[in-house]
């Protein structure tokens, strides 16, 4: 069951993120409700991974404000994040599990119901026993999808999380991810896959060297691009 407390809307307020004289993330400024799936794209170097860290509280911006919920706390309350290499623990695919939930303060009583739960929700419940680290990359991907809804959370960040995987992994995958959306899981997810993002979105995030370009609806970003940029890189031809 969901606490009441809600990371919602994530806010960002004039935000950057600099490395030196570099803008990694530069000025952003937006607003993410509930809903269905965000999709945060652009050409690499975009600064997405450094917008989804700020949205998880790993990174602290340079400049400006985040807040969740209309919060400024930096700890995650109901935020999960996976990164696009999943980090799988010595130990079978459901003590990975198992220890998530334990980490998340889920009663121990209940544990193993909710593991064999989510390792069904993910189709791997037959391989619940075996080691982690001899999953295949997409069993691996999924796995570590299931160790972040484990936790419940209103807001799952994911940073491109099927880029390594082959199409039927990867579609195997955005079902989950679907799955969670419909479920009421708030999705902001990276990705250089225009497919996907077809797939996948609600409302895409375009963003260019660490600047928001466009943020709309999936139709209209797709069929009526507001800015040369975003045309540029739906035609496949954004040169920078």
């Amino acid at each position: 069951m969901r606490a009441s407390l809600s990371d919602l809307p994530l806010v960002f307020d004039r935000v950057s993120q600099r490395a030196g004289a570099t803008a990694i993330l530069d000025r952003i400024s937006l607003a993410i409700g509930p809903g269905a799936p965000t999709l945060v794209v652009g050409p690499n170097g975009s600064g997405k991974t450094t917008f989804l860290r700020i949205s998880m509280g790993l990174t602290k911006p340079s400049e400006g404000m985040v807040s969740w919920g209309g919060r400024t706390e930096t700890r995650p309350m109901r935020r999960a994040f996976l990164f696009q290499e999943p980090v799988m623990l010595r130990r079978s695919a459901a003590a990975n599990i198992a220890y998530g939930l334990a980490q998340a303060g889920y009663p121990r009583k209940g544990r193993a119901a909710r593991v064999e739960e989510l390792l069904d929700r993910v189709g791997l419940l037959e391989l619940a026993g075996r080691p982690a680290r001899r999953l295949s990359g997409g069993e691996q991907q999924r796995l570590a999808l299931a160790r972040a809804l484990a936790r419940d959370p209103e807001v799952l960040l994911l940073d491109e999380p099927t880029a390594s995987l082959d199409p039927a992994a990867t579609r195997y995958v955005e079902e989950i991810v679907l799955m969670a959306a419909r479920s009421g899981t708030k999705i902001v997810m990276a990705s250089h896959d225009l497919g996907q993002v077809r797939r996948l979105a609600g409302d895409v995030l375009f963003m260019v060297r660490g600047r928001l370009i466009e943020q709309a609806s999936a139709d209209d970003f797709f069929e009526h691009p507001t800015t040369p940029e975003a045309a540029a890189f739906i035609r496949g031809d954004l040169v920078l």
